[in-house]
């Protein structure tokens, strides 16, 4: 329903966001397919990925958990609250699985479930207590390493169309994102891509 674009409850809009979008959400991901496939091969670099088992949070149509299959990984599981953006995911991806679930409370997962932990685009989109909730979970779920990929640098006009619709909070998010991480992991390691980045936490 239109109304919860401008609920004061910010998973509410956001879940309508992202049930709106799903349909034409494959535009996005072709536009993001090249930063993904070059993340991962980076990422690879530094982790070896392969036979890890990974846990995608905040999926949505499964464009950056599938990059991991490339790499030999164990299998992939994505995680997203947005029903729509899942039935995609499924349709598109046979070979991962797909839960619904909510990032600030994964309270079906077991601790230590997972190799790794990960999220693309999602971070930026809440506000820094909900990022931490999320940080937290994520840490964990993962025996080891939380993968975040997201914003870092100059962001481009069509995206930052896009935070403008979401409402996000993605110019603190740059700003602040890497103390937050060392706020919560043992080590933290950043790699720069185009105009985002891989932060790698280590619990």
């Amino acid at each position: 329903m239109i109304h919860h674009y401008f609920s004061r409850d910010p998973n509410k809009k956001a879940k309508f966001i992202f049930n709106f979008i799903a349909p034409v959400y494959k535009v996005i991901d072709n536009y993001l397919d090249e930063d993904f496939t070059s993340g991962i091969k980076l990422l690879n670099n530094e982790i070896k990925l392969e036979h890890k088992e990974v846990v995608d949070i905040g999926c949505g149509t499964g464009a950056w958990g599938s990059q991991f299959l490339k790499f030999g990984v164990k299998n992939v599981t994505g995680i997203d609250f947005s029903e729509k953006m899942l039935k995609i995911a499924s349709k598109k991806h046979k070979n991962m699985k797909f839960n619904s679930g909510n990032a600030e409370d994964l309270n079906e997962i077991e601790d230590n479930s997972f190799d790794i932990s990960t999220a693309s685009y999602i971070l930026h989109g809440v506000k820094k207590d909900r990022r931490r909730k999320i940080l937290n979970e994520m840490k964990r779920v993962s025996k080891e390493y939380v993968v975040i990929h997201d914003f870092y640098g100059k962001t481009s006009k069509f995206i930052t169309f896009l935070e403008f619709l979401e409402r996000s909070d993605y110019k603190n998010f740059k700003k602040n994102f890497e103390s937050e991480m060392k706020e919560v992991f043992s080590s933290v390691k950043i790699i720069p891509l185009k105009d985002t980045a891989l932060y790698i936490g280590i619990k």
